[in-house]
């Protein structure tokens, strides 16, 4: 298990950075009226300098990779249940997600900025966990369909 954990999140740190470049490239064609901006104002402002502000965030970034995908094992662990499963998890990547929102100004630092961000993380997080749901009852369907074929062709 430590070793799946160990692996899991060297492959989760160029994850999480690859993945937090790309959603600068997307947010920048969407607000950037045609100029790529690698992070918020604020957070250039608070580090002193622009390149400051992006190697804080590639950081983060790759901590976030490292700690949703070192944390995915939990979903392995079969003596557990599904509902401990996903309450472990939610709570180990909340604990990396919302101090890293903080610290790259990815939110407005008062207290509804932080409900609110912590509320759209919600909402994506339970989106994400029924597609997965879902996908893997119709998986499940489809494998005990073919036992049944296989059952009655013997």
């Amino acid at each position: 298990m430590k070793k799946k954990v160990i692996l899991r999140g060297l492959f989760g740190l160029p994850t999480g950075i690859a993945l937090g470049y790309v959603i600068t490239v997307v947010i920048s064609l969407i607000r950037g009226k045609g100029y790529y901006a690698p992070c918020v104002p604020e957070l250039i402002d608070v580090m002193g300098s622009e390149i400051g502000a992006v190697v804080l965030q590639m950081v983060l970034c790759g901590v976030l990779g490292i700690g949703f995908a070192a944390s995915s094992v939990i979903w392995e662990i079969e003596h557990w249940s599904l509902v401990k499963q996903t309450g472990i998890y939610f709570l180990i990547i909340s604990v990396i997600m919302m101090p890293t929102a903080y610290f790259t100004y990815w939110m407005e630092h008062s207290v509804m900025g932080a409900l609110s961000y912590f509320g759209i993380f919600v909402l994506i997080f339970a989106v994400i966990w029924v597609v997965q749901f879902v996908m893997g009852r119709r998986n499940v369907e489809r494998m005990n369909e073919e036992l049944n074929k296989v059952k009655k062709d013997i």
